[in-house]
């Protein structure tokens, strides 16, 4: 089944979109350079001509998905008289709001994260980029802390970041869990009512 000439780039998105589509229908574990060429419409040869292995092909579809779901998110801009506080709260809205709708990329995340623990190259890729995505909250947290020392007295940038991570990545699961029956609003009521503010 060839398929038409067309720039490299272009043909490189097409199967990664492709090896998406096949990975949140099957899992990794059903990922195969067939069905993805199947699923581009792309015979298998120019699939291995982009992607020597399938391995190859993994982690380019991991790089794929990372940028499209872990990128470090831009910090909210301050407003005039807008408190630090007030920008962490929207960066983790904002994210809890964006993560949790896409359920299926994050299953995927979840899929890559045990292969990780198997592969060294995939692994230590996911912890980079996790990395990167808590440095953005770990560098607004920073602002918090400054701004209101007292109110977060033994509380550290880090453990900010860390639990401004945990919420987004508990929402993108529970979005996952029940797609339809999830509702930011009232986990995030939830959250503001246990911890006590």
């Amino acid at each position: 089944m060839p398929g038409q000439k067309a720039p490299e780039e272009t043909r490189r998105e097409q199967i990664l979109a492709s090896a998406y589509r096949v990975a949140a229908e099957r899992g990794l574990d059903g990922l195969t350079i067939r069905r993805v060429a199947s699923s581009a419409g792309l015979s298998s040869g120019l699939v291995l001509f982009h992607y020597k292995t399938k391995h190859q092909l993994l982690v380019a579809l991991l790089e794929w998905l990372l940028e499209r779901t872990l990128t470090p998110p831009a910090p909210p801009e301050p407003a005039a008289g807008g408190s630090a506080l007030a920008r962490f709260h929207e960066l983790l809205y904002r994210e809890m709001q964006r993560l949790s709708a896409e359920p299926a990329r994050i299953n995927l995340l979840f899929g890559f994260w045990v292969r990780g623990g198997r592969d060294r190259a995939i692994g230590r890729r996911l912890h980079r980029a996790l990395a990167c995505y808590r440095e953005v909250f770990r560098a607004t947290g920073q602002a918090v802390l400054r701004e209101e020392a007292r109110r977060f007295e033994g509380v550290t940038a880090e453990g900010l970041a860390t639990l401004a991570v945990s919420f987004v990545k508990g929402c993108a699961v529970q979005a996952m869990i029940d797609p339809q029956g999830f509702e930011i609003t009232e986990y995030l009521l939830a959250a503001r009512r246990l911890i006590g503010q």
